[in-house]
């Protein structure tokens, strides 16, 4: 538990693990380390994984310096030591370590001055956007836990959040505040892959019809004679 930018003490429930919880609460670093792990795994051993990460570092946090001067052999067996901390441990170290890099050369190793003086919501997700491993929707994302649970509201941080950003949404770890609002989030998940897969086969029952009526109507095609 640590103090937001509102004053107010934050207290998370991403990682379902009081001790993973409290460390994302209190380090920003170990808060993006998660969001960066959160890619084709669960949420949860997604955002426990800075806790193991650490303690597998034998410390109570993590160091941007530290990591991003470690032997890249001898960390990426910190990754894939059973249990592994991620699916892919091995990328998975590399952008972690590429992540850490990039904030001691541009941020003096402080995860935090990442949003710090950020200005408005724009500058913040380009800031956000520009982390090694961190994509739009990944930055999108992220810019919605620093609002909804973090306090941190730069102007115009929900639209610049897009949809991630909505009050009351269930979307992302940035709604996720307990068990029964991660249930609703990994629905929602649910839900939006099903229709992804949907809509892409419509297509391609779409597309194939097109190609197949094309080629009914080339001489010598099956189309029936006037």
């Amino acid at each position: 538990m640590t103090t937001s930018d509102s004053g107010k003490d934050v207290t998370l429930r991403i990682a379902q693990n009081p001790e993973a919880d409290e460390l994302l609460g209190r380090s920003p670093l170990a808060a993006l380390v998660g969001m960066l792990l959160d890619q084709q795994v669960p949420m949860e051993w997604a955002f426990t994984g800075p806790y193991t990460l650490a303690e597998r570092m034998g410390s109570d946090d993590l160091d941007a310096g530290r990591i991003a001067a470690y032997d890249p052999d001898a960390f990426t067996e910190l990754f894939t030591t059973k249990p592994a901390l991620h699916r892919y441990p091995g990328s998975m170290a590399q952008r972690v370590q590429q992540l850490c890099q990039f904030l001691v050369a541009e941020y003096d190793g402080d995860a935090s001055a990442v949003w710090r003086s950020a200005a408005t919501g724009d500058d913040l997700l380009e800031r956000l956007n520009a982390l090694p491993g961190f994509g739009t929707q990944k930055a999108r994302i992220f810019l919605a836990l620093l609002g909804k649970q973090f306090g941190v509201r730069p102007t115009g941080w929900r639209e610049a959040a897009g949809p991630y950003g909505e009050a009351g949404s269930h979307r992302s770890v940035a709604d996720i505040t307990g068990p029964e609002s991660l249930a609703e989030v990994r629905a929602y998940k649910q839900e939006a892959k099903a229709a992804a897969k949907a809509t892409k086969t419509r297509a391609k029952t779409t597309a194939k019809t097109t190609k197949t009526a094309k080629a009914a109507k080339k001489p010598g095609g099956s189309s029936p004679e006037k």
